[in-house]
């Protein structure tokens, strides 16, 4: 089973687009059925269903991107934390009329065919290393996955634009460089676990 499949989320009528693999996500065949709000909410775990309908009127409201860390229960009843993650569709003139964005099935129990899989996908990987790597590390530092789940994401926006997974992570590492923002706070924190490492003692 794969594990990253994009989505779209359109405003006008509350539209929803779902991948194939989003689809067996949820234990669907493809074509099976047609993601509805009222579909995707009957699928959250009962803990997390408030805050998912909270968060859909967030975004209905102000238009915000749908992402979201939160867990699904599929057809057979197997519950997969995944992380969401997207950002806004805009039309030519600039008005925001969606979200889209990709799945991330972060469940850790992977069968041995899906290792080898990865493990393979990895190799290939041996002769870039050097910014997938990178990448990878801003990935599972940012979203708070693991190694394998950050490929994933590597791997699946490389499909999704058709280039490369070198090329991916070296147009992330760039844009990451020339966009983001450290916030004062955080470089600080950054400074006293660096100055502090391996040294023994606890950063509070």
């Amino acid at each position: 089973m794969q594990r990253v499949g994009s989505f779209r989320f359109l405003y006008e009528g509350e539209r929803w687009e779902w991948s194939d693999e989003v689809a067996a996500l949820h234990g669907y065949e493809p074509g099976e059925v047609t993601p509805t709000t009222e579909l995707l909410i009957g699928h959250k775990h009962p803990d997390d269903r408030v805050h998912f309908e909270a968060m859909l009127a967030e975004m209905l409201t102000h238009h915000a991107p749908f992402s979201s860390r939160h867990r699904i229960i599929d057809t057979q009843g197997r519950v997969r934390p995944v992380a969401v993650i997207a950002h806004s569709i805009t039309d030519p003139s600039g008005e925001c009329i969606g979200t889209e964005g990709f799945y991330l099935d972060l469940t850790e129990s992977v069968d041995a065919s899906v290792r080898e899989q990865l493990d393979d996908h990895v190799q290939s990987f041996r002769t870039s290393r050097g910014s997938i790597e990178q990448a990878k590390g801003m990935l599972m530092l940012m979203y708070s996955v693991s190694a394998e789940r950050a490929i994933d994401v590597l791997k699946w926006r490389s499909q999704e634009v058709n280039v490369k997974v070198r090329d991916v992570a070296e147009s992330l590492i760039a844009e990451s460089v020339a966009s983001l923002q450290i916030p004062d706070h955080t470089r600080r924190q950054f400074d006293n676990i660096v100055l502090r490492a391996s040294s023994g003692s606890r950063v509070d």
